[in-house]
């Protein structure tokens, strides 16, 4: 079914490509006017979406190959924009990848889901910065799926990356390229990045995006999830913040 004329006008004012020599182009949309409950207050963000699309695709294409796409069984990564975030000098970025049981249930596993929501807080704090959630980064990048079979391996004594590898996988399989790209749509200034993960700092650096500090996120520390937190440290680099908090 095409779009109707009236509905593909409005929506493709929202709608824009980005190009780049000898990798699939990304279409971005937004900003979407998002008002979210932080708290006990409600802070309103600008919101995007991205996705790849196919070669020779413009955005009228995109729109009208939509029902053709069966999108809700792919994955698709979205950005929270907070401020003047074009324009300010200091601004936070978290790269926040999809984590299902600590995000949506709230599970104690992990410490992905207190990331999550400290990171918002902290970059309405600052007036400025921006919360990519991105999708295909589940597991440290091997899908929910192969998540739930590590989680039974770390329930008989594996640690994470102990069970990434004995499935097959890399302890780390992610990769920041499309996220880097759509930052620097949106931003030509440095950032300042929520992490505590080298691998993100890295990534960042290697575009001149990032400043010349960052910003550790260390919390939700229980029984629960402190070997995990530890791997991370010892197996994986993260940077140690609060050495009570990694010495288990």
């Amino acid at each position: 079914m095409v779009v109707k004329k009236k509905a593909k006008d409005l929506l493709l004012n929202k709608m824009k490509l980005i190009q780049k020599h000898d990798e699939q182009d990304i279409c971005l949309v937004g900003p979407i006017t998002l008002p979210v409950q932080l708290d006990d207050k409600v802070v309103t963000f600008k919101w995007y979406t991205w996705l790849k699309i196919e070669d020779e695709m413009n955005t009228e294409d995109v729109l009208d190959s939509l029902t053709k796409m069966n999108l809700a069984a792919m994955q698709q990564s979205s950005v929270l924009v907070y401020g003047d975030f074009d324009t300010e000098n200091d601004a936070l970025i978290r790269m926040h990848s999809i984590c299902h049981t600590g995000d949506i249930f709230g599970s104690k596993r992990c410490d992905c889901g207190f990331q999550l929501r400290e990171s918002m807080r902290m970059i309405v704090s600052n007036g400025c910065g921006a919360l990519f959630y991105l999708a295909d980064h589940e597991g440290r990048g091997i899908g929910l799926f192969s998540k739930s079979l590590a989680y039974i391996l770390q329930q008989e004594g594996f640690d994470t990356v102990e069970a990434n590898l004995a499935l097959g996988f890399k302890d780390d399989s992610r990769n920041y390229e499309d996220a880097i790209r759509v930052l620097s749509e949106l931003r030509e200034k440095p950032v300042t990045l929520i992490t505590n993960n080298p691998k993100k700092l890295a990534a960042l650096q290697d575009y001149g995006l990032l400043s010349d500090t960052h910003i550790p996120l260390w919390g939700d520390i229980s029984e629960y999830n402190e070997k995990y937190l530890a791997t991370k440290v010892e197996k994986s680099g993260h940077i140690p913040v609060k050495e009570k908090m990694i010495t288990i």
